[in-house]
């Protein structure tokens, strides 16, 4: 068995970056998205299972892209679900690792410190993830307007998500529910505590073309 099993997320439709193109796929310094996000992981630990999902009308796509960019780094294509909850419940049948992250394909700019801290934490709780503090002012909306909060109270949550094998495979023997909008909710769910570490601030997810230029001037 090994000892992680890596699950990257991609089934995005492009719908925020006005694009024909799903998200994952949009290039940036001649080489997709996607398979930046997947030579970060694959670099900070060659031996980790990866495991790919992707919206079934776009396997050939990855897998003809892989083709002609001569990409050969290992991993496995699951066709995702519906809602990203069944995509990594099909993801699960299919890892070998003892610990297992999850991770949103398109953040590819998780640094190594990040990567780091969450797969050393894992080793000892149940469930981690990376999270920033918030440096912009919040308010909330009420029934008069708007009121401010405490930002302080708050924090970013990033991934990869990192969990103990167990844990999250019960975790997604649970019902679907909307009120689940990340993996550490299904987790909390069980009355199981989520661990946090430090993110790193530019590990964003690209949803606009803002997000697009900011990663081509990161990504080599």
């Amino acid at each position: 068995m090994k000892m992680y099993s890596v699950i990257i997320t991609a089934g995005g439709i492009g719908k925020r970056m006005k694009s024909l193109l799903p998200k994952q796929f949009i290039q940036i310094n001649e080489k997709a998205i996607l398979m930046h996000t997947i030579e970060t992981f694959y670099h900070f630990n060659p031996e980790s299972q990866l495991i790919l999902t992707l919206p079934e009308d776009w396997i050939e796509y990855w897998r003809q892209l892989c083709v002609e960019e001569d990409f050969k780094i290992p991993h496995r294509v699951i066709s995702g679900g519906a809602e990203r909850f069944f995509s990594i419940k099909n993801a699960l049948e299919y890892c070998d690792g003892e610990y297992i992250a999850i991770h949103d394909g398109v953040r590819p700019l998780v640094n190594i410190s990040t990567l780091t801290a969450c797969f050393d934490a894992v080793l000892n709780q149940k469930a981690v993830i990376p999270v920033l503090n918030l440096k912009e002012s919040l308010r909330k909306k009420t029934q008069k307007g708007t009121e401010v909060v405490n930002r302080e109270d708050y924090l970013l949550v990033q991934t990869p998500q990192c969990f103990q094998r167990e844990v999250i495979i019960e975790a997604y023997n649970q019902e679907f529910n909307e009120r689940f909008t990340d993996d550490a909710s299904l987790v909390e769910e069980l009355g199981i505590d989520v661990s946090t570490v430090i993110g790193n601030d530019e590990n964003i997810k690209i949803t606009t073309q803002a997000d697009l230029i900011y990663a081509e001037l990161l990504l080599k």
